[in-house]
């Protein structure tokens, strides 16, 4: 199947399941904000599949935007394995100390909760569990030494890439993903903390960080998009479509949408898997 296909499949399991109308209002809109509004209504126009009245906690959103997300994301990087060939794995809500490069955390984590005093001077929550992790499994020496003869007893000893380094076959996150439906409040800045937690508590490669959302609007788009240094990018469920929908309501918003996207902010969904496989 095609990625245009599984795009617009994922588009229709958003819209059946997540993406629902409030007061004839989709719910990923601010109902306070007029631009918002327009935005959104005009964005679900263009993705042409039906919404129903909302009848789902805003947790479950979160839930069912995560699940949908993550299947699109499997689906995809299924099509590009010749490009990166492994063993590979996506889920929901792990925590990063079953991973290579954070697996000391658990150690540190244990050690503080049985010694308050320790704790309080060091502070701070180590073990994130991101949205959606992507990783993949160590290899064994004779998936290295197919073709020719490339590591042996006496070479790359401590690589995690090798199975044999690591007898318990510990994966290597290769990118933590944040789903946010909607960007409305400082809360979504938490996104930022859980970035700088995995850049700086590795020990190895630092993996892929970046946020999918359907927010509306470009002004709150922008809040975790403009900077460098922590995410790497923002993902937009439906880009194409809130460009138009943009260029047809709100022409105010055109400039900052254009300058995340022309900056390398923000992409669309469809890039994403591309994006995994550097």
């Amino acid at each position: 199947m095609a990625l245009i296909e599984l795009r617009r499949e994922y588009h229709r399991r958003i819209c059946q399941n997540v993406l629902r109308l409030s007061n004839g209002i989709p719910n990923i809109a601010d109902t306070g904000n007029q631009a918002s509004k327009a935005i959104a209504l005009r964005l679900v126009e263009q993705l042409g599949h039906p919404l129903v009245e909302d009848t789902l906690a805003g947790q479950s959103k979160g839930v069912r935007f995560e699940q949908i997300t993550k299947d699109f994301l499997n689906q995809t990087f299924l099509l590009l394995l010749h490009l990166r060939p492994g063993q590979w794995g996506f889920e929901v809500g792990r925590s990063i100390a079953t991973f290579e490069q954070y697996r000391h955390l658990a150690y540190l984590q244990n050690i503080l909760a049985s010694n308050p005093e320790l704790s309080s001077a060091l502070g701070g929550d180590y073990l994130v569990t991101p949205d959606i992790v992507v990783f993949r499994f160590p290899l064994s020496d004779a998936e290295f030494n197919r073709f020719e003869t490339v590591v042996d007893d006496t070479t790359a000893k401590y690589s995690p890439l090798r199975v044999s380094n690591r007898p318990e076959n510990t994966p290597l996150l290769h990118a933590s993903i944040s789903c946010k439906w909607t960007i409305r409040s400082d809360r979504s800045q938490n996104v930022r903390t859980e970035a700088l937690n995995l850049i700086r508590n590795r020990k190895g490669h630092t993996p892929k960080i970046a946020v999918v959302t359907a927010e509306p609007l470009p002004t709150r788009l922008a809040s975790l998009a403009l900077g460098t240094g922590d995410l790497d990018c923002i993902y937009h469920f439906a880009l194409p479509e809130l460009m138009q929908a943009v260029e047809d309501v709100s022409e105010d918003q055109t400039d900052m949408l254009n300058t995340m996207i022309i900056g390398n902010r923000l992409r669309d969904i469809s890039d994403l898997p591309l994006d995994l496989v550097i």
